[in-house]
């Protein structure tokens, strides 16, 4: 075994999920109410442990604060920022190795890792946070060619308890019903395929302590075609029950939109954004 297998190994084993992914593949990707699966007990327990540790919180250097209608969020991208505990387990996901056997679990062929991080790398929600039900970005925002395929998320929340709430919603391609319900605890990896009527997302307030927060690695997954495919940013979706904040959720939608296009033209990150954002909502 190389020192590159030890140090994998020491990660995830990668063996074991070969196994489970090979045997799973049927029953995921003929799920409702699209192809998905979660797997517990997902990284090495010392592995785990050590990447919860060293989570950073909101405050530190990097985060980028997502405040607006339809989310209220925190994300770090920069991989220079993630303490090297989790960059390890990034480094993973996103090795070869691993996206091969993701490859056999979803029946996409060919699947590319995002080494920019766009969108994913760390998230973090407090108490009071939410992410509207949505269907993600289509293309990544400076690979023209490359289609989104696939969400993988790593929960690590130690103690995580039903009533604080925090579920992975899936919803129904026609929007009428929340499908399936994914808690997240500790060391549990959600997968899904992105498709533009994966419906998914955190719609109700998490309710955790004060001092505690929903803490998750999230990595998305390519594919190249040869023809660029149809464009579209995150495409927010109100519930049945939203009432009268369908038009704001809209509205809301339209204006990311227009800065996801701008930002496709001008190379910019979401730092921009959340500057904005933070000006926005008085936040210093």
């Amino acid at each position: 075994m190389t020192h590159t297998d030890t140090a994998q190994a020491a990660i995830l084993d990668l063996n074991k999920w070969e196994r489970s992914f090979r045997e799973q593949a049927p029953v995921y990707q003929q799920a409702h109410p699209y192809p998905f699966a979660y797997f517990d007990n997902f990284l090495e327990p010392e592995a785990a442990r050590a990447a919860m540790l060293a989570f950073p919180g909101v405050k530190d250097e990097g985060w980028i604060h997502y405040v607006h209608v339809n989310e209220k969020k925190h994300g770090l991208n920069k991989i220079d920022l993630i303490p090297a505990d989790i960059r390890k387990v990034i480094e993973v996901l996103n090795s070869r190795e691993f996206v091969d056997i993701l490859s056999r679990l979803t029946g996409i062929p060919d699947l590319h890792p995002d080494p920019s991080l766009e969108g994913g790398g760390l998230h973090q929600t407090k108490r009071g946070g939410f992410l509207n039900i949505h269907a993600d970005f289509t293309v990544h925002p400076h690979k023209r060619n490359w289609r989104r395929r696939v969400n993988v998320l790593v929960y690590l929340n130690e103690d995580w308890q039903p009533e604080y709430r925090g579920e992975l919603e899936l919803w129904t391609r026609d929007m009428k019903a929340c499908a399936q319900k994914i808690l997240p605890v500790y060391n549990r990896c959600a997968i899904f395929n992105t498709d533009e009527d994966s419906f998914h997302g955190l719609p109700e307030p998490i309710q955790c302590p004060e001092d505690m927060t929903r803490k998750s690695i999230a990595l998305y997954y390519f594919t190249e075609e040869t023809q660029a495919p149809r464009k579209r940013a995150t495409n927010y979706q109100a519930r049945p029950e939203d009432g009268g904040k369908r038009i704001w959720i809209w509205l809301d939608k339209q204006v990311l939109a227009l800065y996801n296009t701008v930002k496709g033209w001008l190379g910019i990150d979401d730092k921009v954004v959340s500057k904005v954002l933070n000006f926005l909502s008085g936040k210093k």
